[in-house]
């Protein structure tokens, strides 16, 4: 069957709401709820597409569009190949001018139904927050247990909802304690938390999921068995090893040059484009960045960032 291309739109309020718009009836799938967009016509890209399309669905016009997510999909009449983009600005009134109705939701608590089978990835991911935070007490560069338990707090308190426990350097009686006590804060404040590279520990303790360190990622067979499983990628060969596991989501980097890595300047956000264009899963950019480089990274086509240091500044 030959792949359609298809340009798809997240358009993002500031309160993290997104659009979806009701499919007209004599539609196909007429009823069902979808992201705005629409075919790729010969002689364009996804971009010029959603641009098209957007301003004849919703008579607006695009201001700010960030490559996001590209996913395949065979449906029983055609096999879509979506290209998502997140809007953020755009200009003019919102109209309904071809759905049969439109509705603002909230990640993760989506009340419209039904919605093409296509979007549950989707959905997923925007369920998942801007920044990745990783803890650092243990070891010689880190901040301590109950400094970082209390920098832990602090963040949870402003917002924070996604965080790795990364602590190869504590002792196992020390970790254990560390990761029950973590998983208790994350659990307070509605945040999620993931183990690296331990799945006991991560078991024990009751986290959310599992990271994985890419030496762990590469021989993998099948997905390990945890509601969230993310990896650690720094080539084109990890990041296809994370697609093909259909984990929830990969961190690239390093992005820039980082405190553990003094002189070494990294890839760059150029590099990082490149390895991201037409990829299927939520990436978070890692290495010397903080909330300031969102931007950077979005344009990039990163979901956010990952943050070692910079997450637990009070800002």
């Amino acid at each position: 069957m030959k792949i359609t291309e298809v340009a798809a739109a997240v358009i993002l309020r500031e309160d993290g709401a997104f659009l979806l718009g009701r499919r007209p009836p004599g539609s196909v799938y007429a009823g069902y709820w979808e992201f705005p967009g629409g075919k790729v016509e010969a002689g364009e890209t996804p971009r010029d597409a959603l641009i098209r399309e957007l301003h004849e669905e919703l008579g607006i016009r695009v201001g700010q569009a960030d490559p996001w997510l590209v996913r395949e999909f065979i449906y029983e009449h055609a096999h879509v190949r979506l290209h998502f983009f997140r809007v953020r600005r755009w200009q003019g009134e919102l109209r309904d001018l071809q759905h049969d109705a439109l509705a603002w939701q909230q990640p993760g608590a989506v009340d419209v139904a039904p919605l093409l089978p296509a979007n549950a990835p989707i959905l997923a991911a925007l369920a998942l927050p801007d920044v990745y935070a990783i803890t650092h007490a243990g070891g010689p560069r880190g901040i301590g247990v109950e400094a970082q338990l209390a920098a832990l707090e602090a963040a949870l308190a402003r917002g924070l909802r996604l965080v790795q426990l990364r602590e190869p350097l504590l002792d196992a009686a020390q970790r254990d304690e560390f990761a029950m006590r973590a998983v208790a804060l994350c659990r307070r404040h509605g945040a999620r938390l993931l183990v690296n590279g331990d799945a006991e520990l991560a078991r024990r303790c009751g986290a959310d999921g599992l990271h994985l360190p890419a030496a762990q990622l590469m021989p993998l067979d099948q997905r390990p068995d945890f509601p969230l499983v993310a990896a650690s990628c720094h080539d084109a060969a990890e990041l296809a090893q994370a697609a093909h596991l259909q984990l929830d989501f990969a961190v690239l980097g390093a992005i820039g040059e980082t405190a553990s890595h003094p002189g070494q300047p990294g890839i760059g956000w150029k590099a990082c484009a490149a390895l991201l264009a037409g990829y299927p899963l939520p990436v978070y950019a890692l290495g010397g960045l903080s909330s300031d480089d969102l931007p950077a990274a979005w344009h990039s086509g990163a979901h956010g960032i990952a943050a070692i240091r910079a997450a637990w500044e009070r800002r």
